[in-house]
């Protein structure tokens, strides 16, 4: 094997998918679902099953903020999944409303607490004319629990709790918040990105642009709480978490699990059974917290996108036997890294010369090998 420069530079659109505004890939469209107060109901869930296999190719994906993205939509198919999704109440007023709800909410909430409040509050407030318009990117979490949860996973103005059980608003990237109320958390986050977008010149996520030192305005003196939550399957107070291997499902599956009961998203390729006491037998969830399959990310890969220069779940799956306890691994069609941004321990990237072998790295960094065929990368890790 040689050394070589970084992968190929695939494209980069820059923005997500919705269900107003899809995205056309190798297989057709990807229409983007946003549960509001990131839950379905079980009639939400079954309607969505029906609506993947009736318009698309039978395939949902659970994305890292809790989105399921229905793929393989047929075009002439569209505007009868649109009706659809309006039927179910899944869709927001517009295209530009639907843009800015990017909203993470912790799954171990009960009914009538302040994160039920707090996520359809901020979910009002971003539907506003005078909404801020930050990024397309840019998100929000509703992580308010005892303890956060939510640290790990992709958000840039969080609300979560501290040491001493007090609100706290806290940017992406700091390590203090501000404390708040629940009268007051929502205008509070929504003034926050609104400095953001005033101050942010070309960054687009918060953590970055106070990584360069812009200072916060007044008020956020209150240290945080660091994560110690490690998802895994498993019961809960709120139901049961299952896992999902690469955050893919079939309708069918999808179907089974509306007979369980209302769904809650999580960014873990999981979910929560609201209400359930035990894991249902289903043989496309993942009951086991030692399965390896939860420590491997791995994109959509060819053909389903153009960019992906390999498969990469067939590879995933074969290269789960062979990593250790402690490692975690990515497989990623092209150098974008879309399934994983942050680095893995270990991290394959398709390129047009073959496999690159990257260590704790993402899958845009220089490889420790390349050239490598699905054989013998399975002797290279």
């Amino acid at each position: 094997m040689t050394n070589a420069a970084r992968p190929d530079d695939p494209l980069i659109k820059g923005w997500c998918p919705g269900a107003l505004r899809p995205m056309l890939s190798g297989d057709g469209l990807v229409v983007r679902v946003r549960p509001f107060g990131g839950r379905l109901r079980r009639a939400q869930v079954d309607g969505l099953a029906s609506l993947a296999a009736a318009h698309g190719n039978g395939m949902v994906d659970l994305s890292s903020r809790g989105n399921l993205q229905l793929r393989g939509v047929r075009e002439d198919s569209f505007g009868a999944l649109i009706e659809g999704l309006r039927g179910l109440s899944l869709l927001d007023v517009n295209a530009e409303v639907e843009g800015r709800r990017n909203i993470l909410i912790t799954p171990f909430w009960t009914a009538g607490d302040e994160t039920e409040y707090l996520s359809a509050a901020l979910g009002d407030a971003l539907a506003k004319a005078n909404a801020p318009d930050p990024p397309v990117k840019f998100g929000f979490a509703v992580d308010t629990g005892d303890l956060p949860v939510l640290q790990s996973a992709s958000a840039d103005i969080r609300l979560e709790r501290d040491a001493q059980g007090v609100l706290i608003l806290r940017p992406d990237g700091a390590a203090y918040g501000k404390q708040v109320d629940v009268q007051t958390a929502i205008s509070e986050a929504i003034q926050l990105a609104h400095w953001f977008v005033a101050h942010r010149g070309e960054h687009n996520r918060m953590a970055k642009l106070l990584a360069t030192g812009q200072p916060l305005p007044v008020g956020f003196n209150r240290p945080i709480q660091t994560q110690t939550y490690q998802p895994a399957p498993g019961l809960s107070e709120q139901g049961v978490l299952t896992g999902l291997a690469f955050g893919q499902l079939t309708a069918q599956t999808l179907a089974g699990l509306a007979k369980h009961g209302a769904l809650r998203m999580t960014p873990w390729r999981m979910v929560l059974i609201e209400g359930a006491e035990q894991m249902p037998p289903m043989p496309d969830l993942i009951a086991s917290q030692d399965d390896p399959l939860l420590r491997i990310a791995a994109c959509t890969g060819a053909p389903g996108c153009p960019q992906a220069l390999i498969e990469t779940r067939p590879l995933a799956r074969a290269l789960a036997r062979q990593l250790q306890p402690d490692q975690t691994l990515h497989v990623s069609g092209c150098a974008k890294g879309c399934a994983h941004p942050k680095p893995a321990a270990l991290t394959i990237t398709g390129t047009a010369q073959g496999l690159s072998l990257i260590h704790n790295g993402r899958a845009s960094d220089d490889p420790a090998q390349t050239g490598h065929s699905p054989h013998s990368i399975l002797k290279a890790i």
